[in-house]
C-alpha cells in the first residue's frame, strides 16, 4: 500500500541533499568542536557554517543564533531566560491563547514563580487582538511572546505590527517561529524581533535540533548548567552532524522559496475548493489569506476525528487531528476552543498539511477518499 504523507506541520522527512551532507560528520568530521586538533576543527568549520546559514535565512548575525535541541527548547530558552535576566526590571509578561505548549507552559511555570502573564484572546481566525495587547502593556511589562504562525490552524500573527508595538515600548519581543520558517520571509530587523525560536524537522532537516535566534544586546540567562558551549547559553557538545543538516535544510528551502509555497499554495487551495464543493456542514478554520501555504484545518460537523484518522489510515492516508503535541488528549484543542469553536467541531477537526512530496494526484487521491468517508458517517447520523 502506498503511505500517501499529510502531516508536514507535525515533521518532514529529511531531504536527500540534507542526508549526504550530515554523512561525513559521522564518519571523518566528528570530533567535538571544542577540541583544537583537525577533527575537532573540522566539526568547528561545519558548525561554524551552519550557523551562517541559519543567520543568512533570517537576516541576522551568526553570532546571534544559538543552537539548540528543538523548538520547545528554544521557546523555554527564550522565554525563562528573558525573564530570569529582567525580572529587576519587571515580572509581566504577555502572550497569547493559542500558543504552542512549549510557550503556554514556560508561562505557567514563571506563574508559579511569581510571575504574571497575560493570556491575549484571538478573533475567530486566530488573530491575537491588537487592542487588547496595546492595553495589557504595564511599567513592568518585560516581555510580548507570540508565535508567528499557528501549528493547528496556520494563521499567521501580524508579527511586525507587533515587534513595532513592543520596540516603541522598550520590551523585548519573542516569535515562535517552529511552524514559520520556510513558509513565510523572515528578516527579523525589519519585524523588531528579539527572539526567534525554530526546529529543523519542520523544514525537511532531522528531528533533535533547534535554534534560537537572540539580538546582540539581550539579556537572557541559560537555563542548562554544563559546559560553555553556545557563548555559554547552552550546555552540552553540539550536535554537528544534525546542525550541519538544518543549516543545509534551511539554505535549500529559502533558495526554493517561491516555488515551494506556491506548489503547497496550490494543493491547499484545490483541497479547499473539492471539500467546500463536496462536503456539506463544514467549518474552514484559519484566515483564509494571512495563513500558512500549506496549512488546512477543516472542522466537520457530527464527525469524530479520530475515528476519521483510523479509516484514513486504513488507506494510506496520514493526516492529524489538530495538533500532533496533542494526539491522544480527549480534551478540545486549546486553539480551536479559542477561536470559538464549540466541543463537537474541535472534535471534528482534521488537519491536513502539505509538503514537497506531495503531488496533485495524491491530493485528488486524499479529497476523492475524505468525501466519501465523511459523507458515509454523515449519512449514519443523519447530519
Amino acid at each position: 500500500m502506498k503511505i500517501r504523507y499529510f502531516d508536514n506541520a507535525a515533521t518532514t522527512a529529511v531531504r536527500k541533499e540534507v542526508l549526504e551532507e550530515m554523512i561525513p560528520y559521522f564518519e571523518m568530521n566528528f570530533g567535538n568542536a571544542s577540541a583544537i586538533y583537525s577533527v575537532g576543527r573540522e566539526a568547528k568549520r561545519g558548525l561554524d557554517k551552519a550557523r551562517s546559514r541559519v543567520a543568512n535565512a533570517i537576516n541576522c548575525r551568526p553570532s546571534e543564533i544559538y543552537f539548540t535541541s528543538c523548538g520547545s527548547e528554544s521557546d523555554n530558552l527564550a522565554i525563562k531566560g528573558v525573564a530570569y535576566a529582567n525580572r529587576n526590571k519587571g515580572k509581566h509578561i504577555i502572550t497569547s491563547k493559542i500558543e504552542h505548549h512549549a510557550v503556554l507552559n514556560s508561562c505557567k511555570t514563571l506563574q508559579r514563580q511569581g510571575f504574571e502573564v497575560t493570556y491575549l484572546n484571538v478573533d475567530q481566525n486566530g488573530i491575537v487582538d491588537m487592542q487588547q495587547l496595546i492595553n495589557s502593556i504595564r511599567d513592568d511589562t518585560i516581555l510580548i511572546t507570540i508565535m508567528f504562525a499557528n501549528n493547528e490552524i496556520g494563521t499567521i500573527e501580524p508579527i511586525e505590527h507587533i515587534g513595532q508595538i513592543a520596540k516603541s515600548k522598550g520590551i523585548i519581543f519573542h516569535t515562535d517561529a517552529v511552524q514559520a520558517i520556510g513558509n513565510v520571509k523572515i528578516d527579523v530587523k525589519k519585524m523588531n524581533i528579539d527572539l526567534l525560536s525554530m526546529s529543523g524537522h519542520k523544514f525537511y532537516a532531522p528531528k533533535g535540533v533547534g535554534a534560537l535566534y537572540a539580538r546582540d544586546g539581550i539579556q537572557f540567562e541559560k537555563i542548562q548548567d554544563g559546559g560553555h558551549q553556545e557563548k555559554d547559553k547552552r550546555a552540552g557538545t553540539e550536535n554537528i552532524a544534525s546542525i550541519v543538516g538544518m543549516g543545509k535544510a534551511i539554505e535549500l528551502i529559502y533558495n526554493d522559496y517561491d516555488s515551494y509555497n506556491l506548489k503547497l499554495k496550490t494543493l491547499r487551495d484545490y483541497y479547499f475548493t473539492q471539500i467546500e464543493k463536496n462536503v456539506k456542514n463544514i467549518k474552514i478554520n484559519g484566515d483564509r489569506i494571512n495563513r500558512l501555504p500549506g496549512n488546512a484545518s477543516i472542522s466537520f460537523k457530527g464527525i469524530d476525528a479520530q475515528n476519521l484518522l483510523f479509516k484514513l489510515d486504513e488507506i494510506g492516508i496520514c493526516a492529524s487531528a489538530g495538533s500532533a503535541c496533542s494526539t491522544g488528549d480527549v480534551s478540545p484543542s486549546h486553539v480551536l476552543t479559542s477561536i470559538g469553536l464549540d466541543k463537537e467541531m474541535a472534535s471534528g477537526t482534521l488537519r491536513v498539511s502539505f509538503g514537497k512530496s506531495n503531488s496533485m494526484e495524491d491530493v485528488e487521491f486524499l479529497v476523492d477518499n475524505l468525501q466519501k468517508i465523511i459523507n458515509r458517517f454523515a449519512k449514519k447520523i443523519k447530519i
